[in-house]
């Protein structure tokens, strides 16, 4: 498969994606986001572990092209040791300027962002009360 309109971060991770997995999504520490259409081609399932309020692990899967799968392991790279108000904090730009996505794969970034959000409140809704 060419990537030729991706950049060199974007090809090294989606030719090599760390990252790639599942938590057990019952473990009150695991929070799970699943984000996209499935009519669209498009769908990104992000995990985290968090520990004392800090992102201690995360991984992914990703239905979708090449940027989408690069940004999830993107994601499973940089969430690690941040916590839940950093990730909040999160913007397209820490996405997209580490992979250099092109502008018609700005979405990617996007649905990470959602993604992320998603994860936050599945989180503190296990930890509601």
């Amino acid at each position: 498969m060419a990537l030729a309109k991706y950049g060199p971060a974007v090809e090294q991770r989606y030719r090599n994606p760390q990252g790639v997995g599942s938590f057990d999504a019952t473990d009150p520490e695991v929070a799970t986001a699943l984000v996209g259409s499935p009519q669209l081609g498009q769908v990104l399932k992000l995990q985290i572990r968090v520990r004392n309020g800090v992102v201690d692990a995360a991984c992914f899967r990703a239905y979708g092209c090449g940027a989408l799968i690069a940004t999830g392991a993107l994601l499973a790279e940089v969430l690690p040791g941040l916590s839940l108000a950093q990730l909040q904090g999160m913007s397209s730009g820490d996405i997209v300027g580490p992979l250099q996505l092109p502008q018609d794969k700005l979405h990617c970034a996007l649905l990470a962002l959602d993604a992320i959000a998603a994860a936050v409140v599945d989180y503190q809704g296990k930890h509601a009360n």
